[in-house]
Order: C-alpha cells, then sequence, then structure tokens
C-alpha cells in the first residue's frame, strides 16, 4: 500500500496496521498528515472546543536508584540534596491549587527505597480525608514496581492497597518509549516494557484513572516508536473490552537535554533529542494509529506555547495543565523553567489564540465548565480558603528522615 493510500484510509477512521503506521511515518508529509489528524481530531471530540486541567504537580521525593540517563531531578539515597516532602507542605500546596479552582494532584517522585507502604497509605488516607475534593492521581508504574519490590509484594497487592487508602488514579510517567531495544539502553534500571503494561493494566482493571505517554528523542528509531505506540493501542482495546475502562489521554513530549543530565553531556550528544516539527508530526502519527484513543494532549511545559498551540492542529484537543508547579522537565532546563506556571487567564488566551473555546475538565475529562465568553483577570483570580492544616501535629512538620 502507498503513502497516498495509507492518508485515505486514515482519514478514513480505519485502523492503521504497524507496517502501515511506520510507512505513514516514514514517507508521509507532516502536513497531510497533520491535516489527518486534525480532521480525526475534529470527528472524534467537541471540534471547537479545547479542555484543560488545573491541578499541580507535586514530587514527595527526589530520591532514587535508577540512575536514568535524561533525569536531572533525581539525587542518591544520601545525597545532601535528597528530601521527602511533611504532610505540611504538601497540604500548602494543595490548599494554593484548591484556591485556584483546582481538581486534581499529580504526586509523583523517584525510587526511594527508604519509604515503605505504610507511608505512601498513611499520605493518601490523610490527604483523601483532609481534601475530599481533590483527585488523587499519584505515583506511576516504575514507582510501583519499586514498592512491590521493597515490600516482596506483586504490584496489584501494592495498588489495592494503595486503592483502599484513596489513590484514585495512575498516571502514565516511566512510558518513555515501550520497547525494551530503547529501555535497556537508556534506562537500564527501570521498569520494562511488559511490567509498566501490566501495572497499567492492574489499574485499570481497578477502575483507576490512566493516562498513557512517550517520550520521543532517545536515538530511537520510527520502529521502535511505533512498536511503543502499538503496545499502548494493544492495552487500550484490552482493557476497554474487558473493563469499559482504559487510558484517558496519550501524551508526548521531546527528550529534555542539557547540561544537568548524562545524556545531555554526552559526546554523542548530536544523536539525542527532537525539534519541534517532529513534535508536531509525531503528534499526529499517533493521532491516527491511536483510533481507540479519545484525548491526546499538547504539551506546552516541554514545547513551548507556540509549539502547543499549532499541536491543536496536529490531533490534540487538549492543553494539558495550568501546571502550579513542576519540577522534573524544568530541572533539564524546559520552559517551565523560565516559566513554571501559567494563570488561568493566560491559558485561556493561549486557547482563544489558537482559535478555541477553553472548557476547564477534571481527570477523567468530565467537563467543569465551558467559558463561552473571555473572562477578565480579575473573573480568573484565585479564592483563598481558610487552612485545614490546624490539626497537624508536629511531627507532621518534620522530614522521614529527621524522624527514622
Amino acid at each position: 500500500m502507498n503513502i497516498n493510500d495509507i492518508l485515505a484510509k486514515a482519514a478514513q477512521g480505519e485502523r492503521l496496521t504497524p507496517a502501515e503506521g511506520l510507512i505513514l511515518y516514514q514517507d508521509g508529509d507532516p502536513e497531510a498528515t497533520m491535516a489527518v489528524a486534525h480532521q480525526l481530531r475534529l470527528a472524534r471530540t467537541t471540534p471547537g472546543q479545547v479542555t484543560y486541567l488545573v491541578d499541580r504537580n507535586i514530587n514527595y521525593t527526589n530520591a532514587c536508584t535508577t540512575d536514568c540517563q535524561f533525569c536531572s531531578f533525581y539525587r542518591v539515597p544520601g545525597h545532601p540534596e535528597v528530601y521527602v516532602r511533611t504532610k505540611a507542605e504538601i497540604g500548602e500546596k494543595i490548599e494554593e491549587l484548591i484556591a485556584w479552582g483546582g481538581t486534581r494532584i499529580l504526586m509523583q517522585g523517584g525510587h526511594n527505597p527508604d519509604l515503605r507502604i505504610e507511608w505512601y497509605e498513611e499520605m493518601l488516607r490523610w490527604l483523601k480525608t483532609t481534601y475530599p475534593e481533590i483527585e488523587l492521581d499519584c505515583f506511576s508504574p516504575s514507582e510501583i514496581e519499586a514498592i512491590a519490590k521493597i515490600e516482596g509484594m506483586t504490584m496489584a497487592q501494592v495498588l489495592q492497597r494503595l486503592q483502599a487508602a484513596g489513590l484514585d488514579g495512575l498516571p502514565g510517567g516511566g512510558g518513555e518509549i515501550l520497547d525494551d531495544e530503547v529501555r535497556k539502553r537508556i534506562t537500564p534500571k527501570k521498569t520494562r516494557t511488559a511490567e509498566w503494561l501490566e501495572a497499567m493494566r492492574i489499574a485499570q482493571r481497578l477502575g483507576m484513572t490512566t493516562s498513557a505517554t512517550m517520550v520521543i528523542g532517545f536515538g530511537e528509531t520510527l520502529q521502535n516508536r511505533i512498536n511503543s505506540l502499538t503496545n499502548l493501542r494493544n492495552l487500550q482495546a484490552e482493557s476497554l473490552a474487558a473493563h469499559g475502562n482504559g487510558f484517558t489521554a496519550f501524551i508526548m513530549w521531546t527528550a529534555q537535554l542539557s547540561t544537568t543530565n548524562s545524556l545531555g553531556r554526552s559526546r554523542h550528544r548530536a544523536k539525542y533529542g527532537a525539534n519541534y516539527d517532529e513534535y508536531l508530526h509525531t503528534n499526529a502519527v499517533a493521532r491516527i494509529y491511536l483510533d481507540n484513543f479519545q484525548n491526546f494532549q499538547a504539551s506546552w511545559p516541554t514545547q513551548g506555547l507556540e509549539t502547543a498551540r499549532r499541536a491543536l492542529y496536529a490531533g490534540a484537543n487538549d492543553f494539558g495543565s495550568t501546571m502550579l508547579e513542576e519540577n522534573v522537565v524544568s530541572a533539564a532546563n524546559a520552559y517551565t523553567e523560565e516559566n513554571p506556571r501559567m494563570t488561568i487567564y493566560d491559558l485561556h488566551a493561549q486557547i482563544r489564540q489558537a482559535g478555541f473555546t477553553p472548557a476547564q475538565r477534571d481527570s477523567r475529562y468530565r467537563l467543569v465548565r465551558t467559558f463561552d465568553r473571555a473572562y477578565s483577570e480579575t473573573e480568573l483570580a484565585p479564592t483563598p480558603i481558610p487552612s485545614r492544616l490546624g490539626a497537624l501535629t508536629r511531627s507532621d512538620f518534620v522530614p522521614v528522615a529527621v524522624l527514622a
């Protein structure tokens, strides 16, 4: 099948085989591919609307033992800059989020060997009791696998206990490229493809919110990327058929290389990374190939605002988050290092500039509010709430390392 036939097939919403997906990626004109992706986006989501989430990324610890070559965020256990956030610190961050009308936290960290499962359970129970209106999408498949190894448990047992303590969703962090040929090279100590997918399979079976991710620019081939997308598409089909609960969205970004991570310092650095045009092309291929995914998120924190707006015409229908806080990609000099957050007013302005109506959603893409007119900055300003931290004891303000 030639590229024109494949584009025509894609435009009809028909499923592409892995071989056809690779031809589309290799030989398809990026502009034509983006046009088909945008056509499919308009057909599968509300055409004139772009959704967004008011949430906050909270990193509960930066201690990690996996030594990923592309990570500038982690510190090895025992390093003087290692931290574990206290309830008081996390609570203060959530109260600022609530003031902005936020609905979710995305809480993740490194693989900290000093934290037992009881620490996670206690934190989740406290968060769910103190801030019941906030969705708790926490950890990642690799963190779940790490906890399971520390405790001598299965991932299913870990996820069941964390869900009972208040966990609502398992974000798709640590996906990178779901092809072990790549994973063994860039992150040899981290979760393999089968385990990452299994953690998500279990979470979906338990009814949790899950998202799928891909990071390009690790020197992988286009075949590696198609393999990764195929793994996601297959699991989505399996989970939707079995449980009616699959990935809510696909989020893709480019590897953030800098002198603060080993890939960025490598003498082979020229082999790594991906530019904005490649990001947009890949986003369009993903929209076409992942035909059982409804939502695709533009990544302004990693790609910048102009590219994120362009992504809304390359298959994306969601502008991500206000990102009240982000520490991982910004550690590698990403866009958020200089622009750590966007107000709701600014985010609305970006969506309207792209020609769409902004609509706030929750973690499961249920609409919270649609903004049919332009609101002033004052109307979209935060409304402080009374603090709920008064019941905390002294130990809730003291880091784990001090108490140990």
